[in-house]
C-alpha cells in the first residue's frame, strides 16, 4: 500500500475470489479447469487456483459510487485504522455488491477493507 497509486493500474497486483460451496474442493476446481481449457482455452485459464482464505481482524468501510472515486473512502478508512492505533496487516480487499450491470453507478456499493493489527 505503501506504493499504491491509483493512476498506474498497470502496477496493481490483485486477485478476484469467489467464496465456493462446502463441496467445491481442489479436484472438482482441476476438474472444472481441463474441461474449460479444452472446451475455449480462456488466456487467463492458467491463473485460475483453489484457496483458502482468512485475514482476521479488518476495518472496513462502504462506498456509494463509482469505484474510481473510492479515494476519499480508502484515506478515510486508513485514517481510522491509524487513528485507532493499529497498523497494515494484508492487502487491501474489496467486496463488490451491487450488479453493475443492473444499478445506476450512483447506486452501487462496494465495501472497502484492511486488514489490521494493533500496533
Amino acid at each position: 500500500m505503501n506504493a499504491f497509486d491509483r493512476d498506474r493500474k498497470d502496477k496493481w497486483r490483485w486477485a478476484v475470489m469467489i467464496m465456493q460451496p462446502e463441496y467445491v474442493n481442489a479436484e472438482l476446481v482441476a476438474a472444472a479447469v481441463r474441461e474449460a481449457e479444452r472446451q475455449k482455452n480462456p488466456p487467463a485459464l492458467p491463473e485460475v487456483r483453489f484457496d483458502s482464505f482468512f485475514e482476521g481482524p479488518a476495518a472496513q468501510i462502504m462506498h456509494h459510487g463509482l469505484f474510481s472515486e473510492e479515494g476519499p473512502t480508502i484515506e478515510k478508512v486508513h485514517g481510522f485504522i491509524k487513528d485507532n492505533g493499529c497498523v497494515f496487516n494484508g492487502r487491501h480487499h474489496e467486496v463488490h455488491l451491487s450488479d453493475v450491470r443492473r444499478a445506476a453507478p450512483k447506486r452501487w456499493r462496494t465495501i472497502v477493507g484492511q486488514p489490521i493489527k494493533k500496533e
